[in-house]
């Protein structure tokens, strides 16, 4: 719980100090935040220090293949409405990344900390969270992160017997398998778009049942959950049957399936739907994602999408034909290198748009996208691409390293 007493040794406080100075010196060289650096030297120091940084806060973590750094920000605004909050809003989701943003936040009560899906179980024996929020897993970074249902055995033995409310989408059964193992879960009916990933029973392999927006499986019995909170169009449902309305800047049907789960993690703090929900409504952009840019007599509009479920979400929010479409695709340390997964998605949806690629693999995409009949021009960077297209509106489309490109190259 929180409190004012200060948890930090002196060896700890030398930590901070030397992880703040690195990431201030890799700032001034212009090499980004210097939160990752900051924090390895940190840890480095005092390995500690995550749990020390902890031990103060109410913490809340995230964690999900799509959506957690929009979450994570829904979460930290809601909670706001009770007392300060600390967070990772850039998306440094990591070990270091995360004690860097943690040792900026000496006042806070709350630590709305976003976690990548390999560090959970970690992260969450170093901070004791009260609550955590698993989203969804879908495949992601096939060279890393290897199959979805080793994340999810990963996740489930990870949390086996936590003393944190685990908050978790009904509608996953891989996020559904690895939070029963948690004695205190509540279910909330977020939806799930990307299916191909759950179609084997991730308790005995046998093959899923999905009638309708139920599933289950036929051979052992395993099956969706009674969620207690549910997305209901643009309302959220809560536990005692009353309807909220989600008013969001942020585009699509994913964003509210996210202020969803959030209401939900805002009332196991005390924060009515009422409250958490208009507090949501401040969120614009996260790390630049859906800002709109003037960019060359064009407005772009930025959104990132780094695997098959991302890329089917955003195509359900784009602008209709014949608004072009700008593509770009890396495949670097970040974003994994392999792009077999450019295959698993329905590119189809694209139809009717005029189609631009750019990006380090614009080949692979062209491949695709020449496999799925699209009319697209292959373009050497963004500015011969803009300049393609008509004055007005674009979609820029693009995966992690691709969309920290595009960013720079726009001023954001």
């Amino acid at each position: 719980m929180a409190g004012n007493s200060d948890p930090l040794t002196p060896r700890a406080k030398l930590a901070v100090t030397a992880g703040k100075a690195v990431a201030a010196a890799s700032r001034a060289a212009g090499r980004g935040s210097g939160s990752v650096i900051g924090g390895r030297v940190a840890l480095k120091l005092d390995p500690d220090l995550l749990a020390r940084l902890a031990q103060n806060l109410d913490v809340v973590l995230v964690s999900a293949t799509n959506g957690k750094t929009t979450t994570t920000r829904l979460i930290a605004e809601a909670l706001r409405a009770a007392g300060p909050v600390v967070s990772n809003a850039l998306g440094a989701n990591m070990p270091a990344g995360i004690t860097s943003a943690l040792a900026g936040g000496s006042d806070a009560r709350y630590g709305v900390i976003e976690v990548d899906e390999k560090y959970l179980a970690g992260v969450a024996r170093d901070t004791d969270p009260k609550c955590i929020a698993l989203l969804n897993l879908s495949r992601d970074q096939l060279d890393r992160a290897a199959e979805t249902r080793m994340l999810a055995e990963n996740w489930r033995e990870g949390l086996t017997g936590s003393k944190a409310v685990i908050v978790a989408n009904a509608d996953d059964p891989l996020v559904v398998w690895a939070a029963s193992s948690s004695p205190n879960v509540i279910w909330v009916a977020a939806g799930q778009m990307w299916k191909d990933d759950a179609w084997s029973c991730p308790s005995c392999g046998g093959v899923m049942q999905r009638p309708g927006d139920d599933w289950f499986c036929g051979e052992c019995g395993f099956r969706r959950p009674t969620p207690s909170w549910a997305l209901s169009g643009d309302h959220v449902l809560d536990p005692h049957g009353s309807a909220w309305p989600i008013h969001l800047q942020l585009p699509g049907r994913a964003n509210k399936a996210n202020a969803a789960s959030s209401a939900a993690v805002a009332a196991v703090f005390g924060v009515p739907p009422q409250v958490a929900l208009e507090r949501m409504y401040q969120v614009q952009a996260v790390a630049g994602r859906y800002d709109v840019v003037q960019f060359q007599g064009r407005d772009l509009r930025l959104l990132l999408a780094k695997n098959p479920a991302g890329w089917l979400e955003t195509f359900s929010l784009i602008d209709p034909p014949p608004t072009p479409v700008i593509l770009s695709v890396n495949a670097r340390g970040a974003d994994g290198t392999d792009t077999s997964w450019l295959w698993d998605v329905d590119y189809t949806r694209l139809t009717g748009h005029p189609i631009c690629v750019i990006g380090d693999r614009k080949l692979d995409l062209a491949v695709r996208l020449e496999v799925a009949n699209q009319q697209f021009q292959v373009c050497e960077n963004l500015d011969q691409a803009v300049q393609l297209c008509p004055p007005g509106r674009i979609e820029v489309i693009a995966n992690y390293t691709a969309f920290q490109d595009l960013r720079r190259r726009v001023g954001n």
